[in-house]
Parts: structure tokens; sequence; C-alpha cells
């Protein structure tokens, strides 16, 4: 859902040490530069550690680059709870790949969390990069949290990004950015899924606030594409047709590409996800030629995960010549 409601400052947290952690402590770097009102109205004190103390502040950064023997990774600093473990490669049609899961050593995130991934993509790379398992947002008393991704595409590289669902336990506040600098020649396909709660205990609605921005645009500052979701629901604004229309499930799935036209793109979302018909979709190309993009209403990660995996399947081929393979899970 779009939201009309200007973004306020996020609140100054508090110091921190000198020596510790270096400029990444800085909340100038872990802070986002704007917060959703939705989200920023309930700003306070944790009554745990505050924001800006160890382990509340997650920082991980990956930088990927080409060379003779395919794409590896040149550039890894993690600070828990964020971290990977080595990068994979086993991709029999693309050994030139690597395969990377996110991790965090928690067991969810919690209030006064403070998260930053920047991951950087250089000329030529592809890389497919997902999660170890579901992002946990637990209830939250005190204050919010927030988990920043800033993504960067280098000229014709081939990035996937498609981390597993968000859960947002009852009472969660939770803020999520996603920033994206897109080369033109390059090509991305980025998922999101929002899950509304622990779905099998019949918890659904019941975070106070949970508000999510994709922001793509071109290394000169050229905007692409903007999503922004809004879901507030004590102020019952999640029931609608024109929101989620009762479903528990919210998904997102972004093809920016140049490689093939925006309406071919559309096309083949359209007549893969079609046969769900358990589902609510709409898809639409981007402006411009950059892409196409569908958002998807369901009941059920199941359903929704597998309607996402027959659409990568498909562009797989279509972006790369090569078929996808069988992503390695416990």
């Amino acid at each position: 859902m779009t939201s009309l409601v200007a973004p306020v400052s996020a609140p100054e947290p508090p110091p921190v040490a000198a020596g510790y952690g270096g400029h990444r402590l800085d909340p100038g770097h872990y802070e986002p530069v704007r917060v959703p009102a939705e989200v920023a109205r309930l700003s306070g004190v944790p009554d745990t550690l505050p924001s800006g103390s160890p382990g509340k502040v997650g920082v991980l950064e990956l930088e990927f680059a080409r060379n003779e023997r395919g794409t590896e990774l040149v550039g890894h600093y993690q600070k828990s709870p964020l971290q990977i473990m080595r990068p994979l490669y086993y991709d029999l049609a693309r050994p030139d790949m690597p395969y990377t899961y996110l991790m965090s050593t928690g067991p969810g995130i919690v209030q006064g969390d403070r998260l930053r991934t920047d991951l950087v993509f250089g000329p030529g790379t592809s890389a497919h990069v997902t999660t170890a398992a579901y992002t946990k947002v637990l209830k939250m008393e005190h204050d919010y949290a927030v988990a920043q991704t800033n993504i960067t595409v280098g000229d014709d590289a081939f990035v996937e990004f498609l981390p597993d669902p968000v859960i947002a336990f009852a009472d969660a506040r939770f803020y999520q950015r996603t920033a994206v600098t897109l080369s033109p020649s390059a090509t991305l396909v980025l998922g999101e899924t929002l899950v509304s709660g622990r779905l099998a205990r019949d918890e659904r609605h019941a975070y106070s606030v949970l508000a999510t921005d994709l922001e793509v645009r071109r290394p000169d500052g050229t905007v692409v594409a903007l999503d922004r979701v809004r879901l507030t629901p004590t102020d019952g604004v999640t029931g609608g047709l024109a929101v989620l229309d009762d479903h528990d499930v919210l998904s997102m799935l972004y093809v920016l590409t140049e490689r093939v036209p925006a309406g071919e793109i559309a096309d083949l979302l359209h007549d893969t996800l079609t046969p769900f018909t358990d589902l609510v979709l709409g898809v639409s190309a981007l402006p411009g030629d950059a892409g196409a993009w569908v958002r998807i209403l369901g009941d059920d990660t199941l359903s929704v995960g597998q309607a996402l995996t027959r659409a990568w399947k498909a562009l797989r081929p279509v972006l790369t010549g090569t078929e996808a393979p069988l992503i390695r899970k416990n």
C-alpha cells in the first residue's frame, strides 16, 4: 500500500563508546535517514539494551568482483548478529556463480535492533543471495527495529536477491528499507515476502506496524522504481481490497533488466503464475522499459513460496540461458 504520510527524521540514539566498532557504530551509519511516521511514533528507550549497544547493531558488508574464474567474494566485514559462511558454488550450469546465505546469530529481530547490510556487485559479476531461514520479528514493547539493505549492481552484472519471508510476530514494530543502485546494463531479480504472524498458531495481523520501502535508482540518481508498504492493523487498514484483502501473506517479485523487453517479462510472469488460482496477483511493466514486477497475496507461505519459485525458474533461462538449480536449504 502506498502511504501519503510524510516520513520523519529518526530519533537520536545514545552515544557509543569511542573506538568500539569504528565508523560502523556511528548512528549516522546504522540509523536510517528517515523513518516512516507510522513507525517513528513508537520510538522510545528499550527497557533492555538501548540501540547502539553491543549486539544491537548488526553490520554486514559484502563485495563481489569478477576474475578469470568467475565471481568471487573480495570484500567481507561482519558484525554480530549478521554474518555469512563462505559462498557456495553448486550450480553445475553456472560454476562461476556463488550462492551466498545471509544468517543471524540471534533468535530474531528484537526492539532497538538496527541492522545494515551492504551488498556490492562489480561489473560483469553473477551472484545469488538468499537467507538461511525465515526472519522473525519478535514482540516489542519499547521503540522499534530497523533493517536496511543497500545493493549496488554494476555494469552487465546479474544478481538474484531472494531472501526468505519476514514473519511479524504479535506487537512487532518493524521498518525494512531496501535501496538499490542499478546500472542500466545490469539485471536484478529481487523478492520480498511479508507474513502477518505465526499462522500455525492462528496469530494474524497482531503486529503493531510493518513498513517497508524499496527504492531503485540509477547511478546518477534517476528513479527507476519506488514501492511503499505501510501496515498498521490496529488502525484497521489491512483488510481492504486495496491493501491485503484479508490475506495473510504479501509477496513482491521485481525483475529489473534491459536484457528482455518489459512487456515480455510481464507476460511471462502472468502466464507462469495464473495457474495458482488460490492466489491474488497483479503484474505490471515498469516505466521506461526497466523491467516488470508482480505483487502476490495468499493465505499461507507454502503456496506463495511455490509461486515465487515457479516464477524464478521461468525467468532464469530467459535472462541467462541456463536453468535454475535447486536452492539448498535445511
